[in-house]
């Protein structure tokens, strides 16, 4: 489908009011135009409580999947609390952007090149959408600190491959990258990708993987990691957590999110 509209960027944007919803008064949504990819985006945006009162400007963190991380309401299987972590932790403070999920197109635009049984491919197309019409807004729109050194993305499963592949392909404007359970499986292509590409020593990678998730997650992390070193990662910008008895799920996720978070911010 199509869209024809007359306003290329901010459609609208309100407080979150859900029935019931668990996000708090620092979460907003608004909608916004995706020519990449054919379709209208809904972004959710938290915002530190200090925001309203200063004029400071914030690092940023893009976030794949955003029906699940702050409102128990639209989750999958349960949120990841994003908000009330970063209220609880109050420093350091950072802007997120949750960007939703496409439902039956999740899988097309969270992975950049194509399973033979189950489609999708369409990544690049979906990074574009980031790179040069939401992050543009965002910066234009909101008080952030735009460059790579302030600039993370995050994500699980399949949106872990993506924050990934982001992190490989544009290192010059995310410079780090929340990595939870990714699908390497999905197509060896990515470990070429990560061996014949320059790598950026100074990207800053988290790593997070459970030991009751699928029986080659472990393996393919650890296949990766060794292809980053071997392509010149410093040890220093790169944490790994094999957590025992994790599995691929919310709850996984959302336990490890603030440690992830506080080293990601911290270094």
């Amino acid at each position: 489908m199509k869209f024809a509209l007359s306003s290329f960027f901010l459609l609208f944007i309100y407080q979150t009011s859900f029935c019931q919803s668990t996000a708090n008064a620092q979460v907003e949504i608004f909608s916004i135009e995706a020519p990449q990819l054919d379709t209208i985006k809904k972004i959710w945006i938290y915002l530190p409580e200090s925001y309203s009162s200063s004029e400071k400007r914030y690092p940023v963190i893009y976030m794949h999947d955003a029906q699940n991380l702050f409102n128990r309401e639209t989750s999958y299987a349960g949120e990841w609390k994003i908000d009330e972590v970063l209220d609880s932790l109050q420093k350091p403070e950072t802007i997120i952007v949750g960007i939703e999920h496409g439902g039956e197109k999740r899988i097309d635009e969270l992975t950049p090149f194509p399973h033979e049984k189950y489609g999708g491919g369409r990544g690049d197309d979906y990074m574009k959408f980031i790179t040069s019409t939401l992050k543009p807004h965002i910066d234009t729109s909101y008080r952030t600190k735009s460059g790579s050194e302030n600039t993370t993305i995050f994500g699980s499963s399949l949106g872990g491959l993506i924050s990934f592949y982001a992190a490989i392909k544009y290192p010059e404007i995310f410079g780090k990258a929340g990595v939870y359970s990714p699908s390497f499986w999905f197509n060896d292509k990515i470990f070429e990708l990560a061996e014949n590409t320059s790598i950026n020593t100074e990207t800053k990678f988290y790593f997070l993987a459970g030991t009751e998730e699928s029986e080659e997650m472990i393996p393919d992390l650890k296949k990766m990691i060794k292809i980053l070193i071997d392509n010149g990662l410093k040890p220093e910008n790169f944490k790994v957590n094999y957590m025992e008895g994790g599995e691929h799920n919310e709850a996984m996720w959302s336990k490890n999110f603030p440690k992830t978070y506080l080293w990601l911010m911290n270094n």
